[in-house]
């Protein structure tokens, strides 16, 4: 089938749009996607604590103009990214304001990634870009739905 879902949570963990494409994933109530979204979000939250300690590996010290040493920062751990099953791949991206988008593919999809950004870029240009959207709360913009869709029905015809 190809790409099957898309829910989008808030940064608070609050559903705040999802849409199903065909027939591959079971179909679930209103109540089921927000107990899914609010337990996904505690998840991700968990597992962005849960990172490996790395080596202490020497780093090149950065310094200044001056001669004194600028600290460097660790890379933010990323949380669950990707989880997958027989029947589907759960693909999760993180914004830099911590709204989660979930893709739910096909195990044979390819360039889930390319699929993730772009699906990011039509909520940028016609989510965000809407001047009576409010943020976090639920998206209801008919153009998004309407190039979402176009998008996802171009990649799900080409399998």
């Amino acid at each position: 089938m190809g790409v099957l879902g898309l829910i989008v949570i808030n940064k608070a963990g609050g559903l705040i749009y999802n849409r199903t494409f065909g027939d591959g994933l079971n179909q679930l109530n209103t109540n089921d996607y927000l107990v899914l979204a609010g337990t996904f979000h505690g998840v991700h939250a968990i597992t962005t604590r849960l990172n490996p300690l790395k080596s202490q590996m020497p780093h090149p010290q950065l310094v200044s103009s001056t001669g004194a040493p600028i600290p460097s920062r660790p890379e933010p751990s990323s949380g669950l990214e990707v989880m997958e099953s027989e029947n589907f791949r759960l693909q999760c991206f993180n914004t830099m304001t911590g709204t989660k988008f979930l893709l739910f593919t096909d195990t044979m999809q390819a360039n889930v990634d390319v699929t993730m950004h772009r699906v990011y870029d039509l909520y940028a240009d016609y989510v965000m870009k809407n001047p009576f959207y409010q943020l976090e709360m639920p998206i209801r913009c008919e153009t998004f739905d309407r190039k979402l869709n176009s998008y996802i029905r171009e990649i799900n015809s080409s399998r």
